[in-house]
């Protein structure tokens, strides 16, 4: 099981950085009420504490309590943002997945895209200048992956998550 944890960070932290790299490129979507949602716009008051405490309290809102992890490497600390909930704590891991994105939105965050597949769903939102994705995959009676991650879109962390990339595929 510890393992399957460390899978569900590091794809955390992959779904994260494509976010960042990818942040250019999305599209406006639909958002949850069936409404198209523009992206919010870039430089805004965010920054990596507000946008944790954000999440945190939109999620813990929902029912969910925050499960231990790595979280983002030290040299992106400022740029990105990842909080795992532990499911198995939560009444309904769904509900409180639906709630904190709900939550997440009526505090401003917009909602540019959606992909649903099988038992996965990927949310993108964003927020003065930052990307969150949200992600579930899994089912609560089998196995079930919840993630929260956050960037900074700006210029200085799409280096920086660039350059802790570059390093990734070195090592």
């Amino acid at each position: 099981m510890r393992k399957a944890r460390w899978a569900a960070a590091a794809a955390g932290v992959v779904l994260l950085l494509a976010g960042c790299s990818g942040a250019k490129d999305d599209k406006p979507g639909t958002s949850r009420s069936g409404s198209s949602a523009a992206p919010a716009e870039a430089g805004g008051s965010l920054d990596a504490a507000a946008a944790a405490k954000e999440i945190e309290d939109a999620a813990t809102a929902a029912g969910f309590t925050e499960e231990p992890s790595e979280g983002v490497p030290a040299s992106l600390k400022k740029c990105a943002v990842s909080w795992l909930p532990d499911v198995k704590k939560a009444a309904d891991p769904q509900k409180s997945y639906d709630a904190t994105l709900a939550a997440l939105e009526k505090g401003g965050w917009k909602q540019t895209r959606e992909h649903k597949e099988k038992t996965s769903v990927i949310t993108s939102m964003r927020k003065s200048g930052w990307t969150l994705t949200a992600s579930s995959h899994g089912r609560a009676d089998t196995f079930l992956v919840i993630m929260f991650n956050a960037s900074d879109n700006s210029a200085e962390c799409e280096k920086a998550i660039n350059e802790e990339l570059a390093k990734k595929q070195k090592s």
